[in-house]
């Protein structure tokens, strides 16, 4: 279900965007450096209404627990199971209203609000992603609507595919800055400007996370622009301007996952589903599947996670990837209710820098101090990958991914030869990709050999990709991510910035790669826009995709 809402932004937290300058901005001073983000107003004149549940997924048969506050003197709860066919499973109306305030730093500790309602999930509950939307109205007759989700897991009685969905949820906090932070920035430190390396679940969701209107843009612009134009962030500027959350470009179930759940559906292919939290803290959940799936933007990922994939895919299981971003190791705690990664400055604020638990330094994998590539779990690494497409990251470059072995089972049917493009029209080859280090040799290329690399991974498609912003001097010219980025992976990966270091970071790429390990195999389609050539109608990005599927459910 769309819903068809007059929209009334919420409250923006303090913002305090840098003045315009004539030249690109350097150092600290970026217009993205003082961040807005989302707040409930507290104010009665304005009723609003935010929820939040006690966990991120359940077992049919739980109870689900509402926490809330608003200004509201009552409102509504309506549950959606989201997809293809989108079905009102539950609706409460006429809760009657509490308020109460948000904390100073409910990015890390949770909003703390009272119970506001609770549901006991029917036994034979599908399994799938529930959207929990809290309405309240305004005098105005707006109506004010916030949208939060839980997953309901497969059970032996409620299993129904062959393909188990694994929601990339800890990307999804990761980008999530209700209350003030993320892992990106925020008002976190004694100056209130820095991100928070901790950060909370029981929260709501930012604005535009799980539901987004149509048109809503993406990071990858529609259009290009003109060679010696200023650059250009319409996601930023269309949620300013809208009252959305400005990392919902970057993350979330609304901008990614519906894209391929829809076309999915519409295919034939079932879909059960579970969140990273289910993956780390319940492994056997893979067990009852010959494939499993995660599309869009995914990130970060815990150790636990990683070796229980690799472990799923040596017993003959089969990973089918089509996403891009391999970058983070995180730690979950509490059970899941927090999750922690200090990226950059792991190795001078982690608390297990230089402990027994170094190992699970919240840092690059590529990181010395962790060295385990991404590419021993899906074939390709976040550090030789990163931006296409949009900003001045190669604006005008490829959107879609060359072809260099056209006789792989993966391209049977497409008619695709040698060098041929798929997916530019769609614009597939964007954002965020995964690549490797690699040579060319008799016009293929091949995987440089490193260490915690598979020896077999196959590079089938590939396309350029760059790690920083190529910013070209002009009045009013200014930057989003700049170099910030690559001198923060530098310093992590190698140890310390040099010419020859970031020599060594300065370009990537993002691939199509295909390997074997034990009795399973692994398919990996590295770009975070690659659910777009199946939203938009893209033929070979469809058949490619029915080919992996097909493949990898035919026990």
């Amino acid at each position: 279900m769309r819903d068809k809402i007059n929209f009334v932004p919420p409250e923006l937290g303090p913002l305090n965007v840098a003045p315009r300058k004539a030249q690109p901005m350097h150092g600290d001073d970026h217009w993205y450096s003082k961040p807005w983000y989302e707040v409930p107003r507290d104010n009665p004149a304005l009723p609003e209404v935010y929820t939040y549940t006690d966990a991120i997924s359940y077992d049919p048969g739980d109870e689900v627990v509402f926490h809330s506050s608003t200004t509201a003197p009552n409102w509504t709860l309506e549950i959606y199971r989201d997809g293809h066919e989108p079905e009102t499973v539950h609706r409460v109306d006429a809760i009657e209203g509490q308020h109460s305030p948000t904390p100073p730093h409910a990015y890390r500790e949770g909003c703390g609000w009272p119970v506001s309602n609770r549901w006991r999930l029917p036994v034979e509950m599908r399994s799938g992603f529930y959207r929990v939307v809290s309405t309240c109205a305004r005098a105005s007759g707006d109506k004010f609507v916030q949208h939060h989700f839980f997953v309901v897991r497969p059970t032996e009685k409620t299993r129904r595919a062959k393909i188990l969905m694994v929601l990339p949820t800890a990307t999804w906090t990761a980008y999530n800055d209700f209350g003030g932070a993320n892992h990106y920035f925020g008002i976190a430190g004694p100056d209130h400007n820095l991100p928070s390396p901790v950060l909370s679940l029981e929260r709501p969701w930012a604005r535009g996370i799980v539901w987004l209107p149509a048109g809503a843009p993406r990071i990858c612009a529609d259009h290009l622009p003109d060679f010696g134009d200023a650059p250009r962030y319409p996601m930023k500027e269309w949620a300013f301007a809208n009252g959305f959350g400005q990392y919902y470009g970057a993350a979330g179930w609304a901008q990614f996952d519906p894209h391929f759940v829809v076309w999915a559906e519409k295919e034939g292919y079932a879909l059960d589903m579970i969140t990273q939290t289910d993956l780390h803290y319940r492994p056997e959940l893979l067990d009852a599947y010959p494939c499993v799936t995660i599309v869009g933007h995914d990130e970060y990922w815990t150790r636990e996670m990683r070796l229980s994939i690799e472990a799923y895919v040596k017993r003959g299981g089969r990973l089918a990837r089509f996403g891009a971003n391999f970058m983070w190791q995180i730690r979950l705690e509490e059970q899941g209710r927090l999750q922690v990664c200090y990226k950059y400055k792991a190795i001078d604020d982690d608390p297990v820098a230089g402990t027994d638990k170094k190992h699970l330094l919240s840092t690059a994998w590529e990181d010395k101090r962790v060295g385990w590539p991404g590419a021993s779990t899906v074939g390709v690494n976040g550090a030789d990958g990163t931006y296409a497409s949009w900003g001045g990251f190669a604006p005008h470059g490829q959107k879609g991914f060359t072809v260099y072995r056209s006789s792989h089972w993966a391209f049977d049917g497409t008619g695709l030869r040698y060098a041929d493009i798929f997916g530019d029209q769609a614009r597939i080859f964007a954002y965020e990709v995964d690549g490797l280090d690699y040579r060319f040799r008799h016009g293929l290329p091949y995987p440089v050999p490193v260490e915690g690399q598979p020896e077999d991974i196959e590079i089938l498609a590939m396309s350029p990709a760059v790690l920083e912003e190529d910013e070209q001097d002009g009045e009013g010219f200014r930057y989003y991510i700049r170099n910030t980025d690559r001198l923060g992976l530098v310093q992590s990966v190698t140890g310390e910035v040099t010419e020859e270091s970031l020599s060594r970071y300065k370009y990537g790429s993002g691939m199509m790669v295909h390997m074997t390990s034990g009795k399973g195999e692994v398919l990996t389609a590295a770009t975070c826009e690659w659910v777009m050539g199946l939203k938009r109608g893209d033929l070979c990005t469809q058949r490619i995709t029915r080919n992996i599927l097909d493949r990898f459910t035919n026990e």
